[in-house]
């Protein structure tokens, strides 16, 4: 059995990976490919791209139409605080911070803004399960 908010995060089913890549060695292509093993709709958040492994990417969380989806974020800890600005502007209510992308104040900010957020713990890639095919 999954933490609660691991369950909640899921449950949402409509996902953005903040630090998509087209470098499928890197984890910001994982995760996404992850979420479209799992047949999950999934969108790319990356300032320099508009698409990754056929699904579109957006520059930031605000620029993402349609209704908030769960961030999982894959960027440097110091792009933490701009990500959790953008997340609250876009009003995202699930983020989770993939092992590596974690920075305490951002996260204390999500949560002040009551966002749920996973931090501190397994990586998407176990929690789903992926294969690097």
């Amino acid at each position: 059995m999954k933490p609660p908010e691991i369950e909640r995060f899921l449950a949402t089913k409509s996902f953005a990976v903040v630090g998509a890549s087209q470098d499928r060695a890197k984890y910001g292509n994982k995760v996404l490919r992850c979420y479209q093993q799992h047949g999950f709709p999934v969108v790319g958040v990356h300032p320099k791209l508009t698409e990754v492994e056929g699904v579109p990417c957006h520059a930031s969380l605000k620029a993402i139409p349609g209704p908030a989806r769960a961030v999982s974020v894959v960027a440097p800890p110091a792009a933490a605080a701009q990500i959790v600005a953008d997340a609250i502007a876009a009003g995202v209510k699930h983020m989770w911070f993939q092992p590596g992308a974690e920075e305490a104040g951002a996260i204390a900010t999500a949560r002040k803004a009551g966002i749920s957020v996973v931090a501190d713990g397994p990586c998407v890639l176990v929690a789903l399960g992926f294969r690097d095919v």
